[in-house]
């Protein structure tokens, strides 16, 4: 039997579609359901890798494990990983199909279709539920021929819509009208009802606009959520862990004696340091002044690891970065980050730049980066080496996570240390992974920093010998997270015409 369907449309990005679908799913698992996430197409740098080895965006990770179900491509069928601003990486149904630029795309996304319903009909026939998120805005009446993700998913899985609005940023109600104008008649019969996000003030305030805005658009508002901070993993670059340049509840300015991540112009999978940031002080830096008084600079991954790299230089970082190491201050790069502290990065095949390109690294590794087309995508579960230098106290510690890079980094002397011995849990292997010389560390595993030891030594290290904050199971803290949402959204929206709604369909 078909899987019931909820989705949650926005009115435009960041309106909250993603954590309330999270939330939602945590709701409906709490009530007894099998239900999982879907998005047709999604697009974020931060991405993770199944335990198949296929590639998928983080936020339906985030509401599986919502839900409490193993996470799996299906539940994200199309990915698109910018590498400019007018191209991305497209991956279907968990593997690299090519770069496009914004044009090609557009024309060739209906041709995806079918491994979209073929992903999410997969899912309806294993679940009592499928929460489906939309992306961006519905409204956008320049690209709904070829939609494939809002209204004409909410068409293919008969999904009723709840239609969210962010009113931390103002105009929530013109927001919610102009939308329902700007459908067609047979789009506005899918949308059921409103949801008003990020409220912050005195919810009487707003009575009145409740009801001229069901007056207006013949909607009601089933529920008005307010703001809350919670800790969950970001979807990509609107994070306001960036846009503020704090890590996390300690956060810090520049001079305080932080772990500072240098924030790429595309910078990738940050969800590393999510862990990191509740035990110590992680701020992030964009300029040379914001590196001051680093006790720890951390190269993370990039989707665009040459065009980053010439903005080290460019900004003058790249320097900074060089001479740290000689002052005491370790460097640690993860993926994109440790390719680009080697010697050279080698593109034969034009993956990033013009074929058979060389660009010079930082120079602090005795390694040279070649590219492929080839994409690396494994899990990987193993044990830091014994490492010299002032990150030593992390030799021998577990380490848990996964791999996904474009080429291999290869040392220049056999005799220069792996950072880490790993086993391959997709492929059976065992290998050696990165590698440390003097000040300098790299590896290409992602969620490094999930690992509680590896946390609490880091801490240590940073933080003169004691943790200043909590060093906490990532596992445990997330599920407290989820129910947090939960709670919250229980509180603020009408659950039970919420039910109504998906008995009834469309």
């Amino acid at each position: 039997m078909s899987a019931k369907t909820i989705m949650i449309q926005g009115t435009a990005s960041n309106a909250g579609k993603s954590v309330i679908s999270a939330g939602l799913c945590r709701i409906f698992r709490q009530n007894g359901m099998r239900v999982a996430p879907f998005k047709a197409q999604n697009m974020a740098l931060n991405s993770f890798v199944t335990r198949e080895g296929l590639e998928m965006g983080r936020a339906q990770v985030v509401q599986a494990e919502a839900a409490g179900v193993e996470p799996c491509c299906d539940m994200n069928p199309v990915l698109l990983k910018p590498t400019g601003h007018r191209s991305s990486q497209v991956i279907v149904q968990g593997e690299v199909w090519r770069d496009m630029d914004a044009r090609e795309y557009y024309g060739y996304k209906k041709t995806f279709q079918p491994k979209i319903i073929e992903s999410f009909e997969r899912l309806a026939a294993q679940y009592d539920l499928i929460v489906i998120e939309g992306a961006g805005s519905p409204a956008e009446i320049n690209l709904r021929e070829n939609d494939v993700v809002n209204m004409a998913m909410a068409r293919a899985a008969r999904a009723p819509v709840l239609l969210a609005g962010d009113i931390d940023r103002g105009g929530v109600f013109a927001a919610l009208a102009g939308t329902m104008l700007l459908l067609t008649d047979d789009e506005r019969t899918l949308v059921k009802g409103f949801l008003i996000n990020k409220f912050r003030g005195d919810k009487t305030l707003l009575e009145s606009g409740l009801v001229q805005i069901e007056g207006i658009t013949g909607r009601r508002v089933l529920g008005v959520i307010p703001w809350i901070e919670l800790d969950i993993d970001d979807e990509d670059s609107l994070s306001e862990r960036l846009v503020d340049l704090r890590g996390g509840v300690n956060g810090g300015a520049a001079g305080d004696g932080a772990a500072v991540v240098v924030r790429l112009p595309h910078i990738a999978n940050f969800t590393d340091f999510n862990a990191l940031s509740r035990a110590m002080p992680v701020r992030y830096a964009a300029a040379v002044s914001e590196l001051a008084g680093a006790r720890l600079v951390i190269l993370p991954g990039t989707k665009n690891t040459v065009g980053d790299l010439a903005w080290l230089f460019e900004s003058g970082i790249a320097a900074e970065i060089q001479r740290l190491p000689r002052s005491g201050t370790p460097v640690f790069g993860i993926c994109g980050g440790f390719q680009m502290l080697g010697g050279t990065i080698s593109d034969p095949a034009g993956v990033e730049s013009s074929a058979g390109t060389v660009t010079a690294a930082l120079g602090l590794l005795p390694v040279d980066t070649i590219f492929s087309e080839d994409k690396t995508r494994t899990r990987v579960t193993g044990r830091i080496s014994a490492l010299s230098g002032p990150l030593a106290p992390l030799s021998g510690l577990p380490v848990e996570g996964y791999e996904l890079h474009m080429g291999i980094s290869v040392p220049k002397d056999d005799r220069l240390p792996p950072f880490s011995a790993l086993l391959d849990t997709v492929h059976s292997q065992t290998k050696t992974d990165g590698a440390f010389f003097g000040n300098v560390y790299g590896t290409y595993v992602h969620g490094i920093f999930d690992s509680e030891a590896v946390v609490a030594a880091l801490a240590g290290i940073v933080c003169g010998g004691a943790a200043n904050g909590t060093v906490q199971n990532s596992g445990a803290y997330k599920e407290a997270q989820y129910d947090a949402l939960a709670a919250h959204l229980r509180a603020n929206i009408d659950m039970e015409a919420v039910y109504r709604i998906i008995e009834e369909g469309i």
